[in-house]
């Protein structure tokens, strides 16, 4: 059997057309408005041509969009897609669906999936709310695991090596005056989670919003997403955190039997 040696990356090992690739797709990563051929170049002090041959290529593969208006391109959501969390070649999404829909009937409030990427949330889909008053936000948006209770539902069922480098890794900060910015107040409340099996968030992360969540487990017992329910404080108070925490709790083990199906 033929093995392949161990080659150390270096300057020279660099493959230059990924190498400006991706950083046309950082770089418009950072300018959601979009860039022009020459603004590309320009940033990037690639040549014109280059930028032509790359940004046509992932035009082409469904990467990249350019406006009719003023030619500039902007990213698609083609690698939000990819990225999607699948288990068992099932999409977690698809999976979700349904429960998203009942949760959201349930409690009359806008629910939502999310899967953890780089220690933040990433909202994956939502069922908005039909109230007057409603919260929501976009796709593809993301937020620190911390201070949401996705998150936190996410942290409460992660190996203890897995947290350990979390908090090594990410630096707490204060958004709100509820938000649990050191390590001792998160991990107490970690505890409480896994203890009641959901987690809360009393406007941690934006005030006057209120969630709920509960981790969405593989096969494994590994939380691979979780599922919210998300309110304006005034209709969602802290004696109907129960009654929603178990909705969460059945909508989670209910995308979970889909995906292990």
């Amino acid at each position: 059997m033929l093995k392949e040696a161990a080659i150390p990356l270096t300057d020279d090992t660099l493959a230059p057309g990924t190498e400006r690739t991706l950083a046309i797709l950082e770089l418009l990563g950072r300018h959601r408005a979009g860039l022009s051929l020459t603004e590309i170049a320009r940033e990037l002090d690639l040549p014109v041509n280059s930028v032509f041959r790359i940004t046509g290529t992932l035009h082409s593969r469904g990467y990249l969009q350019r406006r009719e208006d003023d030619k500039r391109f902007v990213l698609t959501n083609k690698l939000f897609d990819l990225s999607r969390p699948v288990v068992r070649e099932k999409s977690l999404v698809v999976c979700a669906l349904e429960s998203l829909k009942w949760l959201r009937d349930e409690t009359g409030e806008t629910t939502q999936i999310l899967a953890s990427v780089n220690h933040k949330m990433t909202v994956l889909e939502q069922c908005i709310s039909s109230q007057p008053i409603k919260v929501s936000s976009t796709v593809g948006l993301q937020v620190p695991m911390y201070s949401c209770a996705p998150g936190k539902a996410v942290l409460a069922h992660l190996p203890p090596a897995e947290l350990e480098k979390f908090f090594a890794a990410v630096q707490l900060k204060q958004y709100t005056p509820t938000t649990l910015a050191t390590p001792e107040s998160l991990e107490t409340d970690l505890a409480k989670t896994r203890k009641r099996g959901f987690a809360t968030d009393i406007a941690e992360g934006l005030e006057g919003i209120h969630c709920v969540a509960a981790a969405i487990l593989d096969e494994y017992h590994y939380p691979v997403a979780a599922i919210t329910v998300m309110s304006p404080s005034f209709r969602l108070k802290r004696d109907q955190f129960d009654k929603a925490g178990k909705l969460c709790l059945e909508a989670a083990a209910n995308i979970t039997r889909r995906l292990l199906a």
